[in-house]
């Protein structure tokens, strides 16, 4: 998953993307609205952690002109503010979660996952697909009984496509979610489909995986 976390405060942001990087999440990092608001716009991000007090713009005004735009990221709102007044309009303005300075990062992370399963109607971490049962905390895919050895981008590609089921999801699609961002210049490269090709390969050693499908020009769908 990609986040972006948007804090002025570099030592707590520093902190904030060691540690989401170490739960194998892809992080960029924002220090004032105005870099916030450019890479909300120009990248594809899960999950925006949005300080409220940046120095050139209030936290909510960027959340207000996020939501405006169309952006589909899940926004944890971070701040040192109590007042009962900004949670409220936070959440009315869109803001998927609300959490207090400080904070633990495990705290966070947790309910960075909750959001996750609420957001795709998961009623726990472990997701079932025909015969495979994918563990998304502890990043384990097993089938009958059985664990199959995957690597990260592997597991990362099978619980993405797993989560968007019945939609096809596109090779650059993919490719921000792994990466992090597109490749650019080297976007219609092999990457994808040698990941595809492995996993599937793990996968087919263990029961039949005729619901992985492949859209030919297109890219690649799970089919529930």
């Amino acid at each position: 998953m990609n986040v972006l976390i948007v804090e002025d405060e570099r030592s707590l942001s520093h902190e904030m993307e060691i540690y989401l990087s170490r739960q194998n999440l892809n992080c960029d990092v924002a220090f004032n609205g105005k870099s916030a608001s450019d890479k909300i716009h120009a990248n594809s991000y899960d999950f925006v952690l949005l300080d409220l007090g940046l120095p050139d713009m209030d936290g909510l005004d960027l959340l207000r002109e996020s939501k405006k735009a169309g952006i589909e990221s899940a926004f944890i709102v971070l701040t040192a503010r109590s007042e009962v007044e900004d949670k409220i309009t936070g959440l009315d303005l869109g803001a998927d979660d609300y959490i207090a300075k400080p904070f633990s990062l495990a705290e966070l992370h947790s309910r960075m996952q909750a959001i996750l399963r609420r957001k795709h109607g998961l009623k726990s971490n472990v997701m079932s697909v025909h015969d495979f049962d994918i563990d998304i905390q502890n990043r384990t895919v097993h089938c009958k009984g059985n664990s199959i050895n995957l690597t990260k981008k592997e597991f990362d590609l099978l619980h993405y496509l797993a989560l968007h089921k019945n939609r096809v999801l596109t090779r650059i699609q993919l490719t921000e979610h792994i990466w992090g961002d597109v490749l650019e210049d080297d976007y219609e490269s092999n990457y994808i489909d040698v990941h595809v090709k492995n996993l599937r390969k793990k996968l087919s050693a263990q029961s039949s995986v005729d619901w992985f499908e492949t859209v030919r020009g297109v890219g690649y769908r799970v089919n529930a």
